[in-house]
């Protein structure tokens, strides 16, 4: 069972990671550094997933070898639920890989990461209406100071358990 925190790049994804797992990436700005994928293991309400941030990508149409990596990690057998991340102050540009991870089927949580950032350039974000919207559950962080993690997880874990119900009833 794992979680795939999936972005575009510069995101912060690599940072909600590191809150949520413990685990120290080196967050590298500079193109093509994160061909690799990192992986780690969120505990929560009892419960031990595998988490994975997969290089950066703008959309699900594979144009070079780190974006390859991430969707196959993506559509994975073992993925369960996909986190989202997408930067509150370029929400139009994010919301593009978003549409496309929904048509998937996977669930998926929609995290708002840097809206300190967004409130400093005077923007707001109507998350019900967006959740409304998309038909997802969507939170916010910021992932640097920890603010919404904690929130986060809880999300997480009450998606993986709604899953597994779902599943054990199916």
């Amino acid at each position: 069972m794992r979680t795939v925190l999936v972005g575009n790049p510069n995101v912060g994804k690599s940072v909600v990671f590191n809150r949520l797992t413990g685990v120290r990436v080196v967050v590298s700005n500079y193109p093509g550094t994160t061909i690799e994928y990192m992986e780690g293991t969120l505990r929560v309400d009892g419960l031990r997933m595998s988490v994975v941030d997969v290089p950066g990508m703008y959309s699900l149409i594979v144009r070079d070898r780190a974006e390859q990596v991430a969707f196959d990690l993506i559509t994975g057998q073992r993925t369960r639920l996909i986190v989202n991340v997408i930067d509150a102050t370029n929400l139009e540009r994010n919301l593009y890989l978003t549409l496309q991870l929904r048509e998937l089927g996977i669930p998926m949580i929609v995290d708002i990461n840097m809206v300190d950032a967004a409130h400093h350039q005077g923007i707001e974000i109507d998350e019900l209406s967006l959740a409304t919207h998309l038909a997802l559950p969507v939170t916010h962080t910021v992932a640097v100071s920890g603010q919404g993690i904690a929130e986060l997880r809880a999300l997480i874990s009450r998606m993986i358990q709604m899953d597994t119900m779902d599943s054990s009833n199916g």
